[in-house]
């Protein structure tokens, strides 16, 4: 039996490139902004007020509801929180 290897999670779990892309760049937003959140010592409500969403919406963030999140708004986020994201284009491998 010969093992299949993947460059990510999302490579092995997504049923196209397009989605473990997608799922990638959300993933590595939703942690540098739970991270954010963590070493600022903000409530939910303060970080929910910082970035112009519902507390509830921050509640999903930190739980890591990555699939309710585009990429959109978690850009928006980071960039209002004093980020700079950005996009990096590589050949797959």
């Amino acid at each position: 039996m010969s093992k299949q290897r993947f460059q990510s999670v999302w490579d092995a779990i997504e049923d196209t490139p397009q989605l473990a892309a997608s799922m990638r760049a959300r993933s590595e937003l939703v942690i540098e902004l739970t991270e954010l959140i963590k070493k600022r010592g903000m409530t939910q409500a303060e970080a929910a007020k910082l970035f112009g969403v519902t507390q509830p919406r921050i509640s999903d963030l930190t739980r890591g509801k990555i699939e309710l999140f585009s990429v959109d708004a978690l850009i928006d986020m980071a960039a209002v929180a004093g980020l700079a994201p950005q996009v990096k284009i590589k050949k797959a491998a």
